[in-house]
């Protein structure tokens, strides 16, 4: 497929949401992730799974645009993420792709209405004030909405990141170890969140992950193991 012109890319084709060809990824002359091929249908959440060092951030930061991977290709939506410029990656992540990092990453001046606002400003060039307000509430807090960051306990930060992940109603949301520094409890309660808001938005998940607490949870999930010391793809 040709790489877009001016960083645009077209419409999506008919396929797997994403797709990985002959994925591996390499640092320093050592492989740090293998992948080969493997595709996640849209509607079919997947965990990624495997100990550190098997390669889970390596893949997630190759599947949102962040990282070029050394061999192999990885398509979103149809669209080789890996072969666009720069501002084409930038689009297609904004227009298709939600993500819940491993650091909340929200912004410690704006409140959780305002952080929800911004990410929809730039993803969608427009603000839908009665949105932002109906999944603030999905999400349970509409009491904490004017709430700053650093006033809110750690569950309701990871709630109001995953509510920036869906304001845009991206086709997928990837997120990063959300629940590694969570109790049992407190971590099947993250997951009914992130699926109860999935369902509401039409999203699919893809979530890397170390913690086996919530493996049973999903029906697809891809295994990664480290790669040998000194193994190169």
């Amino acid at each position: 497929m040709p790489i877009p012109e001016s960083g645009a890319f077209s419409e999506p084709s008919q396929g797997p949401l994403v797709e990985a060809r002959g994925l591996s990824h390499e640092r320093d002359g050592r492989r740090v992730m293998h992948i080969g091929d493997w595709h996640l249908a849209a509607g079919a959440h997947a965990l990624l799974l495997g100990p550190s060092g098997s390669g889970k951030t390596t893949f997630i930061n190759i599947v949102t645009g962040l990282l070029t991977p050394s061999h192999g290709s990885i398509r979103i939506a149809g669209q080789e993420m890996s072969a666009l410029p720069p501002a084409g990656r930038d689009a297609l992540r904004r227009q298709t792709i939600g993500l819940v990092f491993q650091t909340l990453r929200l912004i410690p001046a704006l409140s959780v209405t305002a952080n929800l606002a911004l990410a929809q400003k730039l993803a969608l060039g427009r603000v839908d004030t009665a949105e932002i307000e109906r999944l603030i509430g999905r999400v349970g807090l509409a009491h904490r909405a004017q709430a700053r960051p650093r006033q809110l306990s750690q569950g309701e930060g990871q709630r109001a990141a995953i509510a920036r992940a869906l304001v845009t109603r991206p086709r997928l949301v990837v997120a990063d170890e959300p629940t590694s520094a969570l109790d049992d409890r407190n971590a099947a309660a993250m997951i009914d969140l992130m699926f109860e808001a999935a369902d509401t938005t039409g999203a699919t998940l893809l979530v890397a992950t170390h913690d086996g607490r919530i493996a049973p949870r999903f029906a697809n999930r891809l295994d990664l193991v480290a790669p040998a010391a000194g193994v190169a793809s």
